[in-house]
């Protein structure tokens, strides 16, 4: 009885002592390097990147790193607008068509963040769009700078600014918005309804997003559950590692969906702006709907892959290298055309100058086409 007492004791003791040491060996190993953690399914464990859970200051102290960085944009607009009673027949009886008008002064609120000590601010084109004044506030400074734009794009919703008379001033990274995954935790700081620097808390609720605000379409957004209101477009959309992924940008009419353009977008067209102030989008200038199957059965083609191109624009690049109205594309640089999609993709992925080919179907005869990819021109935008 004695030694079935002290055979249980011993494996008692055993069993306690394993468990202490797998138990302590993982809290070391993720207290020491932060990078390990138990694989849950399979998978390589060294090739994936672990993140301990966010601590309770964690969030708190990036927002007093970033904020700083974060700026208030107050803009002034002057438009002309027509008198009272303009419409009165009488009036027109006097004035004719030139009927009398006055200046109004409309006044916006947006946010930004600075990247350069000297001063120089992303933005939304949106927000800046028209104004005749700029000023920037800076959180935790009182004073107000002027602030000139260096460079806009209306497709992209993207406006840098400069800050006049502006140095030594804190500024944020722009990190990698293709790292970030959905799930992840993301912070959002700007001026929604005039409140300064006001900091929301969510996570990426889904990449890649085509959304159109009103004429401007939005190929390739993030969204996030993180509060976004008006005024706090143009602010930054922030990782744990404190860098900025995204740009906040609009805010669907449903509570928990907010919009922000990724980094990815950003980089891209960074040095544009800022050396030329615009960005150079490549076109070729055609309208265009998919194929249906009733119009492939029409043209007796095999498959409904394809565009019709339903309209040229005189004098684009389409128009000059011959492609006519109700083409059908079939293929360009040796790839399938299945949607409109594809064929913009591809041309939006080429340089300008840069040439190409269509593979068309034109009165019952298969046409290859050559073309060299145009600028897109400003009223086309």
């Amino acid at each position: 009885m004695e030694n079935n007492k002290k055979l249980a004791l011993f494996i008692s003791l055993a069993a306690f002592f394993i468990g202490m040491m797998f138990v302590g060996g993982c809290l070391l190993v993720s207290d020491l390097t932060g990078k390990s953690a138990p694989v849950v399914g399979g998978g390589n464990a060294s090739a994936q990147k672990y993140r301990p859970g966010v601590g309770p200051n964690e969030i708190s102290n990036i927002v007093k790193s970033a904020g700083p960085a974060v700026v208030k944009i107050s803009t002034i607009k002057i438009n002309q607008v027509a008198v009272p009673y303009s419409n009165d027949p009488l009036f027109r009886y006097f004035f004719g068509d030139q009927m009398p008008s006055k200046k109004s002064k409309e006044t916006g609120i947006g946010s930004g963040f600075i990247i350069s000590e000297d001063g120089t601010v992303i933005t939304n084109q949106h927000v800046i769009s028209g104004a005749t004044e700029i000023k920037v506030t800076i959180g935790g400074k009182d004073m107000e700078y002027l602030a000139e734009v260096i460079g806009a794009d209306y497709d992209l919703d993207l406006a840098v600014l400069k800050l006049k008379g502006a140095s030594n001033l804190p500024h944020l990274k722009i990190g990698s918005s293709e790292d970030i995954k959905v799930g992840n935790w993301v912070i959002a700081i700007g001026n929604p309804f005039g409140f300064d620097h006001t900091v929301t808390v969510g996570v990426i609720s889904a990449k890649g997003r085509p959304v159109t605000v009103e004429n401007r379409r939005y190929k390739d957004l993030l969204q996030t559950d993180a509060a976004i209101n008006p005024g706090n477009s143009g602010g930054p959309l922030i990782n744990l590692d404190g860098e900025v992924i995204g740009i906040n940008t609009a805010v669907a009419r449903a509570q928990g969906i907010g919009f922000a353009i990724p980094t990815k977008t950003v980089k891209g067209v960074l040095d544009q702006l800022l050396e030329k102030g615009k960005v150079s989008h490549p076109w070729l200038g055609i309208q265009m709907t998919n194929l249906t199957p009733d119009v492939a059965h029409y043209f007796n083609l095999e498959s409904d892959d394809g565009i019709v191109i339903r309209g040229v624009v005189p004098g684009s690049p389409a128009d000059k290298a011959g492609l006519k109205q109700w083409d059908i594309a079939l293929k360009i640089n040796g790839q399938k055309t299945k949607t409109t999609q594809d064929l913009a993709n591809v041309i939006n992925n080429m340089e300008i100058g840069e040439k190409g080919n269509i593979l068309i179907y034109r009165n019952g005869c298969l046409k290859n086409i050559s073309f060299a990819v145009g600028e897109k021109p400003k009223q086309w935008r």
